[in-house]
């Protein structure tokens, strides 16, 4: 509610707090009234989420496959799906791959996005602008358009990256197919989403060290700490909460990656490149055993769901702190 200050401006009775130049304070509303509001966003994303998680849930305990689907037929199997997808071998290659290239990429990007954030905090204003604006226009680039251009790039007959190392004297590079093996697939894929993900963590970061006091830095500068020193003791311990929740998104994020991965090589060579997101479209769409990759997709959703719950307990941990 708004309460208005009939007093006027600096003559409060004592003990008030003082009002702003308006002399109103603004009170948040209470009762039921946020939920009413957020309620059509919320029921909207349980109506088109919740259906579809649903849905897969159910097709996940099906024989599923081109003629159920043009017979219109249902056939429950049980656990059938999800015992064949235990047993396959592949799907534990595409796990272990999954947690490496997932690993690999997060690292990356949190060192390069913390260590470019540090760096538009001491640039002066001027450089500051040429660099966000650089980090935006990598970050808003369409992921199809990103991954055409690295096709490009990396193309057998006329990619830049031949004409690089041919240039600085490497041998073998003559029409050399960068796609040839799972590996080098992956490599690629890893800079391309490094390179878009990377400004999301600088930018936000700079922001995050705008609100720490100067003081502090010259404070901990008076008295002889290293540029490594004020990390460690002063900005890690102040941005944790950052580096919690950005670690946290990246791994969703660098887990369900599919478009990179798929445009540049649809999972192969021979399937090696292949991820749990990759390997449940190519069993759908691809093979059309959509009872499957339904079950996959479980089974990726449930993976994921255990590997981030030591993040879950280390963020409401952080929560709770300020309260104690």
């Amino acid at each position: 509610m708004l309460t208005v200050d009939t007093e006027g401006p600096g003559t409060g009775t004592a003990g008030s707090k003082p009002a702003g130049r308006s002399g109103r304070r603004y009170a948040p509303p209470g009762g039921w009234l946020p939920y009413v509001l957020i309620a059509p966003a919320v029921l909207a994303i349980v109506g088109i989420l919740g259906y579809a998680l649903v849905r897969n849930l159910l097709i996940s305990f099906q024989a599923f496959g081109r003629r159920q689907l043009i017979s219109h037929t249902t056939e429950w199997t049980g656990f059938d799906n999800y015992r064949r997808v235990l047993e396959d071998e592949r799907f534990w290659a595409s796990l272990t791959r999954t947690f490496v290239f997932m690993a690999a990429n997060v690292v990356l990007i949190m060192v390069l996005g913390t260590l470019i954030g540090l760096l538009l905090n001491r640039l002066g204003k001027a450089m500051r602008l040429t660099l966000s604006i650089a980090l935006v226009a990598a970050w808003a680039m369409p992921v199809i358009a990103t991954t055409t251009v690295f096709r490009w790039l990396f193309d057998t007959q006329f990619g830049v990256a031949n004409w690089v190392m041919r240039t600085l004297g490497f041998s073998g590079y003559e029409q050399h197919n960068w796609f040839s093996s799972g590996f080098s697939t992956l490599t690629i894929v890893t800079v391309l989403i490094v390179w878009a993900s990377v400004p999301f963590v600088a930018l936000n970061l700079y922001a995050g060290l705008t609100t720490i006091s100067g003081e502090i830095y010259e404070a901990a500068r008076m008295d002889g700490a290293s540029g490594p020193r004020i990390f460690w003791s002063i900005t890690a311990p102040i941005m944790r909460p950052f580096f919690l929740i950005t670690t946290f998104l990246e791994i969703i994020w660098v887990f369900k990656a599919f478009t990179q991965i798929y445009a540049l090589n649809a999972g192969g060579p021979n399937r090696e490149s292949e991820t749990l997101p990759v390997m449940a479209y190519i069993e759908g769409m691809g093979q059309h055993q959509y009872g499957t990759a339904a079950a996959i997709s479980v089974l990726t959703l449930v993976i994921l769901l255990v590997a981030l719950s030591f993040y879950f307990r280390l963020i409401l941990k952080q929560e709770k702190e300020p309260q104690s």
